[in-house]
């Protein structure tokens, strides 16, 4: 046989190159209807946000719309309502994550343990999470009310003055942050169980027979096997935390003053009460921009091989 006949014949060069061909083709397909929606839904709404950002965008008439540059990002460094926006942010997410954090943690390996009423436990700590921010937020209001609710009720029998809490500076944004962490824990709590069950018990036993205490054997054992699920958890809950509007717009509508409004609260009142669509697509921009940071952080710090 010539090497001509050998190049041609089944299972020779242009055989593979038409299977790989094939099989491109085939991965191209199933894929298609994720890459439109992909494109349609996520890649052009990022690049059309980075381009109306270099704009004094004009909505209704786009043609009209004046260039500016980096305009739009120099006002937002000297803006004042930003920083405040931003600041509020960090404190919420700072009350929140840890929180549903820690929290999601202890119930996770306190419902692993072998207790009776397990599975009722499960249904009770997770579903607060099937509700809608506006019911878990009108839910909470009512809590607060300084007229009619339960909580300053019982607190009126132990002191004379209970907080104002929805209407304090000092007490609005922790008062918004419980009723988050209530509200989310659940979703937190499942990851951490699901991730808690599948460590291998083995390790637990070789532990104890170094002599570890319970401490030791969290701290050596449990949080490094669990290590990725917490790392997910806590990128899951700030990317939440920093995408925080309906628990302070049905709350407090941003106040005590401006005391609750948080970034995307601020987005919206600058894309859609004061029309600066522009501007607006800024803010986004630089919040996916710390989104982003933040996530890269935590995975060095949390998520990381570090054997």
């Amino acid at each position: 046989m010539s090497a001509i006949d050998r190049f041609k014949g089944g299972g020779g060069f242009l055989s593979n190159v038409s299977r790989s061909r094939k099989e491109l083709i085939e991965g191209i397909l199933f894929s298609l209807p994720y890459l439109v929606i992909f494109g349609t839904f996520l890649l052009y709404p990022l690049l059309m946000g980075g381009y109306m950002s270099l704009f004094e965008w004009n909505a209704f008439f786009p043609s009209r719309s004046e260039f500016i540059g980096l305009g739009n990002y120099t006002h937002l460094l000297n803006d004042p309502q930003f920083w405040n926006a931003l600041g509020n942010t960090l404190y919420f997410s700072l009350l929140t994550v840890p929180s549903i954090v820690i929290v999601g943690l202890g119930l996770a390996l306190g419902v692993n343990r072998d207790i009776r009423g397990r599975g009722v436990l499960r249904a009770i700590f997770f579903s607060p999470y099937i509700l809608t921010v506006s019911v878990a937020a009108v839910v909470w209001t009512n809590l607060y009310s300084t007229q009619y609710g339960v909580i300053n009720y019982y607190l009126g029998l132990v002191m004379s003055n209970p907080p104002q809490w929805l209407q304090s500076y000092f007490f609005a944004m922790p008062s918004i942050a419980i009723t988050t962490v209530w509200w989310l824990v659940g979703f937190s709590f499942v990851i951490l169980l699901a991730a808690r069950q599948s460590v291998p018990e083995y390790l637990y036993e070789a532990a104890k027979l170094d002599g570890a205490g319970t401490w030791r054997m969290f701290r050596d054992v449990t949080v490094p096997q669990m290590r990725h699920a917490i790392f997910f958890v806590v990128v899951i809950n700030l990317i939440w935390a920093f995408q925080v509007y309906g628990q302070p717009y049905v709350m407090t509508s941003g106040g005590p003053g401006q005391s609750t409004v948080t970034l995307v609260m601020y987005l919206y009142e600058a894309a859609f009460n004061q029309q600066n669509f522009g501007y607006a697509a800024t803010i986004g921009y630089v919040l996916t921009a710390i989104l982003v940071v933040v996530s890269i952080l935590n995975y060095y710090l949390i998520g990381g091989d570090n054997e």
